[in-house]
């Protein structure tokens, strides 16, 4: 990886495994790294597993309570990039908005290398995650499948983002191969 101050936005629905990778990119290659799902929950003064099974958009899944969310993420990225000698900070989120991806570009663009990891996978493998998840009480994340059918309809694909600043990952397969295929995408985006 470069030496230049980068950002990496590991973005998509939910259970398209964007946690898995982002988490273990970020702790190969030492980079701070902040979670949606922790953060939102920390922000509401709740346990990692702690379960919000509520309906969609609503307790700390509304509209508001995810506006600070997204704001806290961009907090704590400003905050561990202004400090030395960290170089890359590992976003997690779903980033479903075309405007939130580009507050992120609006406020670190000029200064730092911004990529976008989009994770998708086919429903199927996304249902047997989510399903899975809900019988494990250490998951973090809420995602159930009705919240994903919501986000379905809502999710902005990100036409807006160049070419140079996005990756597309199918996330159905190993970590290992998709560990390399990310550090591989950011290789070829640099050159």
């Amino acid at each position: 990886m470069s030496e230049r101050k980068r950002l990496l936005i590991f973005f998509g629905m939910i259970a398209t495994g964007k946690s898995v990778l982002a988490a273990a990119f970020a702790k190969k290659w030492g980079c701070a790294y902040y979670n949606s799902d922790l953060v939102r929950k920390e922000l509401a003064g709740l346990a990692p597993h702690q379960r919000q099974l509520k309906s969609v958009d609503t307790g700390i899944y509304s509209n508001d309570f995810s506006r600070r969310t997204y704001d806290a993420l961009l907090s704590r990225a400003q905050s561990s990039l202004g400090q030395d000698p960290c170089s890359c900070v590992v976003l997690d989120g779903s980033y479903q908005r075309c405007s939130e991806r580009e507050r992120l570009c609006n406020t670190f663009g000029a200064d730092h290398r911004l990529v976008f990891i989009l994770c998708q996978c086919p429903e199927e493998v996304m249902k047997r995650r989510m399903d899975r998840r809900l019988r494990n009480p250490r998951a973090v994340s809420d995602g159930r499948w009705e919240i994903y059918l919501q986000q379905k309809e809502r999710f902005e694909l990100p036409h807006e983002l160049p070419r140079e600043q996005l990756l597309i990952l199918d996330t159905d397969r190993p970590l290992p191969a998709l560990l390399f295929q990310v550090e591989e995408g950011l290789e070829h985006l640099e050159d």
